[in-house]
């Protein structure tokens, strides 16, 4: 966990090293945005069904996604990363968040080539992950920029997590006193999706997170308890997160479970291979 004011915009940075469990991993739709910088040889990723892979050398910027994406990672990785909460990334990004979209980009074309390569040869040469987070701490805090409208959306979106989003939509634009167009608008430049778009994702979310494969699963029970109209609409919007149905993804959680036990990417990333 960062210290404050990066507190308040990210969830965790993190460092990873080592062989994957699998050459390619799918990502499912989180409510948050993720920052990589990458240490070692490049990794691909694709975008959706429709979008041609692309490798990443030097590393990659999300932000919060509408699709799955799948990563192919080297037999060996090593890098540095951010977990930002949805509204995180806008104070780092010199562009509308709208323009990513489910577009990755390389940390090159955010911060510029000078400023990552220099970034990266001070990573790689710290005494340990402790030492190489401070630095990327340190380098988040000396770029934090001030974003109009991010209180705004800051606390919308607080409001939408803290129900997994099962809120009114409407009710949230009446409640910041603004109307629903200026509020989607503002979410789309630092969010880069709207209010509603972010709610379908924070409920998807919570579901999945209440799904242990490791058991039976009362696909009717978890559709009502997470406020869907019905099974259907259930497994419409799983389809659409994860391209998946709802019993092929357990079937593909479980493979992860049984391959790798206790493994420290279980939990959302799932085998695409």
């Amino acid at each position: 966990m960062p210290r404050p004011p990066l507190d308040g915009l990210i969830d965790d940075l993190y460092y990873l090293e080592g062989a994957p469990p699998y050459a390619r991993l799918t990502l499912p739709p989180m409510p948050a945005a993720l920052l990589i910088v990458n240490l070692g040889a490049p990794f691909r990723i694709r975008a959706g069904t429709d979008i041609e892979t692309a490798e990443y050398a030097d590393g990659c910027v999300v932000t919060t996604p509408t699709r799955a994406f799948e990563f192919g990672y080297p037999p060996g990785t090593r890098s540095v990363g951010v977990h930002f909460k949805p509204w995180g990334l806008a104070p780092f990004l010199p562009m509308p968040a709208a323009e990513l979209c489910d577009r990755p980009v390389t940390v090159e074309q955010v911060w510029g080539r000078p400023a990552i390569a220099e970034l990266r040869d001070r990573l790689a040469t710290a005494a340990g992950p402790y030492e190489m987070l401070t630095l990327l701490e340190e380098e988040l805090t000396r770029r934090l920029c001030e974003s109009a409208g991010l209180g705004l959306v800051r606390h919308t979106s607080s409001v939408i997590a803290a129900t997994s989003g099962a809120v009114a939509i409407g009710g949230l634009s009446v409640a910041a006193g603004v109307s629903s167009t200026h509020l989607a608008q503002r979410f789309k430049e630092l969010i880069g999706v709207t209010p509603k778009r972010l709610a379908r994702t924070y409920r998807f979310a919570a579901t999945v997170f209440a799904i242990d494969p490791a058991g039976p699963v009362d696909w009717g029970e978890l559709a009502g308890g997470a406020g869907y109209f019905d099974q259907a609409h259930f497994g419409h919007e799983f389809r659409a997160f994860t391209g998946l149905t709802p019993t092929r993804y357990v079937e593909v959680r479980r493979r992860f479970l049984r391959e790798h036990p206790g493994h420290v990417l279980d939990g959302w990333p799932l085998p695409a291979d």
